[in-house]
């Protein structure tokens, strides 16, 4: 009897617990999503993490990173939920000091949060309120069906089982109710890249050569869908913007400030830009990176409306979700197409991407190039001023490196002896790739066959015709860029300016 007294208890718990994040969850709806007490703790785990932590979850969790770090944060709030209804059967003071702890952690969390405003703690404070009545309800109920007359455990009585059931109920509906609402309304604010009507480019894209894909079934596409393109930053919450109170900031070491609303942005002449971009977690053979049609105001238009004093050498970006990012001045004034973007792929910004608009530098991986949610350039120093990633040990200059992969055959593949097309992508932006080599274990390098290039600002397909014997092999490739330059042979991390190295697989040849 006393361990179906004490699951009661431990259920007890957990209900009180439900009420507390969909009560946050509801309520955050009205105050801001990044309150809500599991994306709080969530993005503040997130700052905290150690950057090779950082980086295991990336290379295994790959996109799914943040539903892992979610889920994790729910099982030990789960944990600590039951704990909490096992101490309130004992004493109630103790669950609700449970529940006070619990507040505790998410209000310290949510004034963690960059940008933080005293509204972000109020989620927490009410899902903790209503969540200690919803455990003192319970906890009565469960003490009328196991009454405890002389210290002693008595067999239930029956007549208050009904009692219980209806607290449990009531409080399950009370739970999911409050989190669904709130999760319906917070998925009905913000940003609505649907409704923003794009005006064409006053200075197009080149036309794109024929013969830039392959069109080989299995490789890389050379234009990425947007819903297929990469995204990597350290929100949990993606930011809701609208375009009609969106501005644009540009401050700092300039002649005079500037700011910039959504409507005067699109009026400005837009540059169309065929652009890779690539993150600096992107393992060796990795795919977090990507090729698009951007749609842009030029950046260096920009910085000189403001104009920019001597001696300033970096351009400080700041997003709405205060993320910093750092590049470097001169990139951005040396002529590439370096862009304040509005479109991708002929459409409105996806919110994922940076709705209503994000930094694209070529030829810089995006921690000091492509800051999503911009709202601020400032005209700074690399001396005075360090970036978030600057902060945690990353380089502050970080041009993409030569790399290539092979998409084709897939790793551990088996295949029939004979013709084998061995197939993947280069890059090397604003290098631009002259050549692709592929090797069969230890043999010499071949020439592989390059699809036609778009300019030096994207990734090239490359294809290779293998005459496989049986047995097992090992496929390596290498890229050199315009500069001469060859892809390195020597393995290095993400840590401080990106990986390096050669991508190879292994295949079995029947």
């Amino acid at each position: 009897m006393n361990f179906i007294r004490e699951a009661a208890g431990a259920l007890a718990g957990l209900l009180a617990g439900a009420v507390a994040l969909g009560v946050s969850e509801l309520t955050a709806a009205a105050t801001g999503a990044r309150g809500a007490p599991v994306v709080a703790v969530g993005e503040t785990a997130i700052n905290l993490t150690p950057i090779p932590v950082k980086e295991f979850a990336i290379t295994h969790f790959g996109t799914h990173d943040k539903e892992a770090l979610i889920a994790g944060i729910l099982v030990l709030l789960a944990g600590f939920a039951a704990v909490i209804g096992l101490l309130a059967l004992r004493r109630l003071a103790f669950g609700l000091a449970g529940l006070a702890a619990f507040a505790a952690i998410g209000v310290a969390a949510a004034v963690r949060l960059p940008a933080a405003t005293p509204a972000d703690i109020v989620p927490t404070l009410v899902g903790a309120m209503v969540a200690m009545v919803a455990l003192l309800l319970l906890m009565r109920a469960i003490r009328m069906v196991w009454r405890t007359p002389g210290g002693g455990v008595e067999a239930p009585t029956g007549m208050d089982r009904r009692r219980l059931l209806i607290a449990g109920a009531g409080t399950a509906v009370v739970a999911a109710g409050a989190g669904g609402l709130g999760s319906l309304l917070l998925g009905r604010g913000g940003a609505a890249p649907g409704q923003v009507r794009l005006p064409g480019p006053a200075f197009r894209a080149p036309v794109v050569p024929a013969g830039v894909d392959l069109r080989i079934p299995g490789l890389t596409p050379f234009v990425t869908p947007n819903a297929s393109f990469y995204r990597v930053d350290t929100d949990l919450v993606l930011p809701q913007l609208s375009p009609e109170t969106w501005t644009l900031t540009i401050d700092g070491m300039v002649d005079r400030e500037l700011e910039i609303s959504f409507a005067e942005l699109l009026r400005m002449p837009l540059t169309e830009a065929d652009i890779t971009l690539v993150c600096v977690s992107n393992q060796v053979g990795g795919t977090y990176n990507g090729n698009a049609r951007w749609l842009g105001v030029p950046l260096a238009g920009l910085l000189r409306r403001a104009g920019v004093q001597a001696g300033a050498d970096q351009v400080l970006s700041s997003a709405t979700d205060g993320m910093t990012i750092s590049t470097p001045v001169e990139t951005i004034m040396d002529g590439r197409n370096a862009l304040l973007a509005v479109g991708m792929n002929g459409r409105p910004l996806p919110v994922a991407h940076g709705f209503p608009a994000r930094m694209i530098v070529p030829g810089l991986y995006g921690y000091v190039s492509a800051t999503k949610w911009v709202t601020k350039l400032t005209l700074t120093t690399f001396a005075r001023q360090k970036a978030y990633w600057t902060q945690r040990g990353y380089a502050a200059r970080a041009p993409i490196k030569t790399e290539s992969r092979i998409d084709l055959p897939k790793p551990l593949a088996q295949v029939k002896a004979g013709p084998v097309t061995v197939a993947g992508v280069a890059w090397a932006p604003h290098k631009g790739i002259a050549a692709v080599e592929v090797a069969a274990d230890s043999g010499p390098w071949h020439q592989a066959e390059l699809a036609a290039a778009d300019g030096l600002d994207t990734w090239r397909q490359w294809r290779w015709d293998w005459d496989a014997a049986p047995g097992l092999h090992t496929l390596r490739v290498r890229a050199t860029d315009k500069t001469g330059a060859t892809q390195t042979a020597q393995r290095a991390g993400p840590v401080p300016n990106g990986s390096s190295g050669w991508d190879s697989t292994v295949v079995t040849v029947t």
